[in-house]
C-alpha cells in the first residue's frame, strides 16, 4: 500500500481547478517548470538558513502544493491533449531534481549528516530509475512501494514538521533515517520485479530464441 494509490481521490478534487487553468491557457509543462523552480530555490535558502528551524514549516506546505501541481500537470497532459515527448522528460527530469533540492536541508540538521542524505537522495532517485524502466523494459511505469515518491513527500513534510518545533531533533531519527536507506532499496527492488514480469511472454520467447544455439550449424 502506497499514498500513490490515493492519486485518483486527490486528482477528483483538483479537476474543476485544471478545467479553470487550461482554459486560461496554461500548459501543463509550465506547471512542470514551475513546480521544479521553486522546489530548487526552496530547497537552497533552507539549506543556507538551516539554523532557523520555523522556515522549515515550508517544507510541508510546499510539499502539498506540489503535490497537486504534480497530480494538475498530469491531468492537464492527458486530458487537454497536452501530452508530448518534452513533457515525458520534463516530467521525470524535475521530480528527482526537486526531490534531491527538498531533502538537501536535512543534511545541515542534527542528527542527520550529508552522507546519510546524500544516500537517499541517490536512492530515491534510483527508484525513479528503476520505475522509468520498468516501461522501457517491461509495459508500464512502475509507481510500486513501500516507499514512492508521495511516501518520501509525507514522511519529509513530516520531518520537516517536527523539526519545526522540536530543535534539536530526537537522536533516534538517525535510525529512521537508515529504515528509510533499507525502505527505498526496496522499493527498487520492487519495482525490478513487478517491471520484470509484466514483460510479454512473446518477448520472453523470442529473446529465448535469439539465444538458443542454431542446431543447423552442426
Amino acid at each position: 500500500m502506497s499514498i500513490y494509490d490515493l492519486k485518483p481521490k486527490f486528482q477528483n478534487l483538483l479537476r474543476p481547478t485544471v478545467v479553470k487553468l487550461a482554459q486560461s491557457g496554461v500548459t501543463a509543462n509550465q506547471v512542470t517548470l514551475l513546480a521544479c523552480a521553486i522546489s530548487v530555490v526552496l530547497g537552497l535558502v533552507l539549506t543556507a538558513l538551516a539554523d532557523i528551524h520555523w522556515l522549515f514549516m515550508l517544507i510541508p506546505i510546499w510539499l502539498f502544493i506540489r503535490m497537486a501541481l504534480n497530480a494538475i500537470d498530469g491531468m492537464l497532459a492527458r486530458e487537454f491533449h497536452q501530452q508530448s515527448r518534452l513533457g515525458g522528460y520534463l516530467n521525470e527530469i524535475t521530480d528527482v531534481v526537486s526531490d534531491a533540492a527538498l531533502y538537501l536541508p536535512f543534511a545541515c540538521i542534527f542528527p542527520f549528516d550529508p552522507l546519510l542524505i546524500g544516500l537517499i537522495i541517490w536512492l530515491a532517485a534510483l527508484t525513479e530509475l528503476c520505475g522509468i524502466l520498468g516501461q522501457v523494459q517491461g509495459q508500464t511505469r512502475r509507481y510500486d512501494g513501500p516507499l514512492g515518491k508521495s511516501d518520501r513527500a509525507f514522511l519529509f513534510g513530516l520531518l520537516g514538521l517536527l523539526y519545526t518545533f522540536q530543535v534539536p531533533l530526537p537522536e533516534w531519527l538517525y535510525w529512521v533515517a537508515w529504515i528509510v536507506v533499507l525502505l527505498l532499496v526496496l522499493t527498487c527492488v520492487k519495482r525490478v520485479r513487478a517491471g520484470l514480469a509484466e514483460i510479454p511472454q512473446s518477448a520472453v520467447e523470442k529473446n529465448e530464441e535469439t539465444l538458443r544455439p542454431d542446431s543447423s550449424s552442426d
